[in-house]
């Protein structure tokens, strides 16, 4: 049993701590604008920051408020090193194309350090060296080839035998100069620039739609239309398909962080375990106060134990390893993967030459969302950008695609009928406060979630994307697809997609 300091009742990110947010209104009259961008993280406001300093007029538009999504959720590291990626870049799309990876995740790392000197930005930001490390036989022969790929790339770097944790480990590979910072203080200087440049802003804005043609025009949920010449879909998950059929290109993981006050000084770098469960290590000091940021237990959305259990988790490994104090703050993220690992960033789909889609960061959004800002921009101010060709949402590398896809969707099918199939895993009447689970209700399978005062909230479980049946996230109080990574609240409303209509509520009065 843990001994640790108790952690939060409730998930609230570190980066929130001491930041206040402006609020913006809500869309009520119909705009026209030269680019409309949907989604207000790190992608929408640097493409926002970029185009409107190009003289591009925008309107930047998010379902809820603005950094409040992944954005806010990160453990915001700046690094070309993306876990083992190299060696199976160079194994499916060539070394030209892997240099080409690893050149424009480069790029964008100085183009945020030049952002923020040339914006005078106070953000934390602070170059540290990234470590891969292996603790088992296996692990260290993977990094010896992703050493390899490394030297073949041209990537400052070094393979060490120890780092400076007390971690058994075989082996680390470290990438020099990468960086770290504070997203939210980095991205409201350039809202600031954004409104100076005469871009508009709002909030609780949902789009639910797109009426295509050489004049694209935004639909939102309020009833005001916005537009444009060009659209940006920036919502993490895009919620517009554009005949890109995304859901089945992509899956949805869920990741954890734990923000601690340990008893050992941090010794600096970045850490990231290539075995399992993985572990993510960096430091930050927030409103004069030094924290460590312990992340991983990662698992594809939907699937696995009480997510609770994975705090924990977190917790009991951290205290090992480096002492704990305190533990104030806990949060999860959700990530997209695509099946070739590399972003979708670039035109929707070949049918569409004025719609955008930036989506598939596979946990790395700081470096991608930048180098999707800066690729966006450049096609719509000049047409043409040099990793157009590497990120297209349109490729389609028959090693891994095709296998990945066969298998992601042999997963979703056997979720669908596990769903249907699945008994109930709870009676209502069982039910304590601050708990939700799977019932019958009325012979159907039913959500349902006991408040902290005893209020009960029903839904009905089935995802309203494709049919799945969502199960209780006991750590983020939410209702998650295991197909497709939608999510919802308590009371159904859409969280993440791709779903876009909320679940059905189930009253009370309906109980049997």
């Amino acid at each position: 049993m843990t001994t640790n300091p108790s952690l939060p009742q409730f998930p609230e990110p570190i980066w929130r701590s001491g930041v206040e947010l402006q609020a913006f209104d809500t869309l009520i009259e119909d705009q026209s604008v030269d680019v409309a961008i949907l989604g207000a993280g790190i992608t929408g406001i640097t493409t926002a920051y970029l185009l409107s300093k190009s003289g591009q007029k925008v309107a930047l538009i998010d379902a809820g408020s603005i950094l409040n999504g992944t954005t806010g959720h990160t453990t915001a590291k700046i690094t070309a090193q993306h876990d083992l990626i190299y060696d199976e870049l160079i194994q499916h799309i060539g070394e030209v194309k892997a240099k080409q990876y690893y050149r424009s995740n480069t790029e964008a790392l100085q183009f945020i350090q030049n952002t923020i000197t040339e914006n005078n930005i106070d953000c934390g930001f602070k170059s540290e060296d990234a470590y891969l490390y292996a603790t088992e036989k296996t692990s260290h022969q993977k990094l010896q080839k992703e050493f390899e790929a490394y030297r073949k790339l041209g990537i400052d770097s070094d393979l060490v035998d120890e780092i400076p944790f007390d971690i058994p480990i075989e082996s680390a590979l470290v990438m020099k100069n990468q960086a770290q910072f504070h997203p939210l203080r980095y991205l409201l200087p350039l809202v600031e620039k954004i409104k100076s440049s005469g871009g508009m802003i709002f909030e609780n804005t949902p789009a639910v739609d797109i009426e295509t043609g050489t004049k694209p025009k935004v639909v939102t949920r309020n009833g005001f239309n916005i537009t444009c010449n060009h659209v940006v879909i920036a919502s993490h998950f895009p919620f517009f398909d554009g005949r890109g059929f995304y859901f089945a290109r992509m899956h949805a993981e869920k990741s954890y962080v734990i923000a601690i006050k340990s008893n050992k000084p941090y010794p600096g770098g970045m850490y990231l375990s290539v075995d399992q469960p993985k572990r993510s290590l960096r430091d930050t000091t927030i409103n004069g106060e030094n924290y460590i940021l312990v992340g991983g237990e990662s698992h594809k959305t939907g699937h696995g134990i009480n997510t609770f259990k994975h705090y924990e988790n977190l917790q009991d490994w951290a205290e090992t390893t480096l002492g704990i104090r305190e533990s104030p703050f806990r949060w999860s993220t959700q990530d997209l993967i695509t099946i070739d690992k590399i972003p979708y960033i670039g035109k929707i789909s070949s049918k569409y030459d004025n719609i955008f889609v930036a989506s598939g960061y596979k946990k790395w959004g700081m470096t991608t969302s930048t180098i999707a800002a800066k690729l966006l921009t450049d096609l719509i101010t000049k047409g043409l950008s040099p990793y157009e060709e590497l990120y297209t949402p349109s490729r389609f590398y028959a090693d891994p695609s095709l296998k990945n896809l066969v298998v992601q969707n042999a997963d979703v099918a056997g979720h669908f009928v596990a769903g249907k199939v699945g008994l109930a895993h709870k009676k209502l009447n069982d039910m304590g406060n601050d708990e939700g689970a799977v019932v019958k209700v009325n012979g159907k399978r039913t959500g349902a979630y006991k408040d902290e005062n005893g209020c009960l909230h029903l839904v009905d479980t089935t995802c309203t994307h494709m049919g799945c049946e969502t199960e209780w996230n006991s750590g983020d109080r939410t209702w998650d697809c295991p197909c497709h990574g939608s999510r919802f609240s308590i009371d159904g409303t859409v969280v993440e997609g791709p779903a876009e209509k909320p679940l059905k509520q189930v009253s009370l009065e309906d109980k049997e």
